[in-house]
């Protein structure tokens, strides 16, 4: 039985603080409406049969038992989602952070520079245009120019078209591009860190700046370290956007490449958007979820650790 007076004292404060709660009923009711809402959709939704025409058939676990048991393409994204994550996240994440303290160590100017420099990947869509000349598989490709010039190579090598090489390709220009929010993260982070500090633990023997490092830099850094965390678990999972631009912008495509750049975001979008089974991306989107939760609680914790 509750406790009566547990209860009232919960009341009395919710009536005491109505004024706030006033104050964050707007954005509750918009999250609720467009996040929370969505997301229960979808999970009763992939347990339907539903091509956006008829009415969703209920079908229990037969679209996640597809996944695994029917759907070879679903385990070639899945592959790939994995490499994408296990690569361009902690890689991405480790480059933001040595990047972002390299600016920081610049003058305002220069800082101003290099952080506008290093963020305009993620502000334009003609960079794929730009790496599909770069990786292009004839003669006047940027790489297999400089690779035949220099003898390396016979013949130019199909970059974007070969399912050994393709992978590969594109998660190096999704590292190159993940250059974004989390490097801004971190650079705030490191100017927000008060440079007494580091004199009080130079008078205490810290002697280097590897001890600054670990000893100050990263216990003051623990917000911005855990908002990029999950910038760039959301980011590397999420891959897909990526490998669809730069295959159309070369004149490949995910079929032709035998599915070596499809990850399960772009998986999900053909199920959803190109073949209407809309139950069965729904399923994909709540796996992709599940994911995306489970490693950015493992992060979490991790970096609750080494941070605390």
């Amino acid at each position: 039985m509750k406790n009566p007076s547990r209860q009232e004292s919960l009341w009395t404060r919710i009536v005491r603080g109505r004024c706030y709660y006033a104050m964050l009923a707007p954005f509750a009711v918009m999250f609720t409406a467009f996040v929370l809402a969505p997301i229960a959709a979808s999970v009763v939704m992939s347990f339907t049969d539903f091509n956006l025409v008829q009415t969703p058939d209920f079908v229990g676990l037969q679209n996640y038992i597809r996944m695994f048991f029917d759907d070879s393409v679903f385990l070639i994204a899945f592959k790939n989602t994995m490499l994408f994550a296990l690569f361009t996240g902690p890689v991405s994440y480790v480059v933001c952070l040595f990047f972002a303290w390299l600016v920081n160590e610049l003058r305002p100017g220069l800082r101003t520079v290099f952080t506008f420099l290093l963020y305009i990947p993620a502000m334009s869509s003609a960079v794929y245009t730009v790496w599909a000349f770069i990786f292009s598989g004839d003669q006047y490709g940027l790489v297999n120019s400089v690779l035949m010039n220099l003898g390396l190579a016979k013949e130019p090598i199909q970059w974007l078209s070969d399912p050994d090489l393709v992978i590969w390709v594109v998660i190096g220009v999704q590292l190159w591009m993940s250059l974004s929010t989390a490097f801004l993260s971190f650079l705030a982070g490191f100017q927000g860190i008060d440079r007494q500090q580091y004199e009080a633990a130079a008078i205490d023997g810290v002697s280097n700046r590897l001890q600054e490092f670990w000893l100050i830099t990263i216990p003051n850094m623990g917000p911005q370290l855990l908002f990029g965390a999950v910038m760039q678990i959301g980011a590397s999972f999420a891959a897909g956007e990526v490998g669809t631009a730069l295959l159309t912008a070369a004149g490949s495509g995910t079929v032709a490449t035998d599915y070596a750049a499809t990850t399960l975001v772009t998986h999900m979008l053909e199920m959803g958007t190109t073949r209407n089974e809309m139950g069965y991306a729904f399923a994909i989107a709540v796996f992709l979820f599940l994911m995306m939760t489970l490693f950015n609680s493992v992060i979490r914790r991790v970096l609750k650790h080494f941070t605390a």
